[in-house]
């Protein structure tokens, strides 16, 4: 499986969460659900970095050892936390690092999740402090590109 290193700077997140489990019968409902919550919700993030959605995955191992939060959301400013807090949503921050970078050009629902699976089986020494998937402009909910980053050492 083809990826590339990359260094990003701490981003911070905002958007909503469940947290779930790989394991759990109705993760992928409970992530679809939180799509699908977000595209009404679009216009309610200020503070915004860019106009890409963001499917964040963090927290690994809480509350036990096979659970994680997703959040759905989108990138923003620091300094817009305490205003997505205000309005209910959820914030969470990545460390600066180093991130494997793989690219997703496709269907979303498939390609996407095919692409996890080969990342689970990937010989790559995580550090588990966020990974995420970004959404780039040509999505459209069905197909497009995405760049998945897994957080590495």
């Amino acid at each position: 499986m083809k990826y590339e290193i990359v260094e990003l700077p701490q981003m911070t997140f905002a958007g909503l969460t469940e947290v779930t489990s790989n394991s759990s019968p109705n993760m992928t409902q409970k992530i679809g659900g939180l799509w699908q919550k977000l595209g009404n919700m679009q216009s309610k993030f200020t503070g915004r970095t860019n106009q890409k959605a963001v499917g964040l995955y963090c927290d690994y191992g809480m509350p036990t050892e096979q659970d994680y939060t997703v959040l759905v959301g989108v990138q923003i400013s620091n300094e817009s936390a305490e205003d997505a807090k205000e309005k209910s949503f959820a914030v969470k921050q990545i460390p600066s690092g180093k991130y494997a970078k793989f690219t997703v050009k496709g269907d979303v629902a498939k390609d996407v999740g095919k692409t996890w699976a080969e990342i689970w089986n990937t010989p790559l020494e995580r550090t588990f402090t966020g990974d995420f998937e970004e959404y780039q402009e040509d999505c459209d909910g069905k197909t497009g590109t995405i760049f998945i980053y897994i957080a590495i050492k």
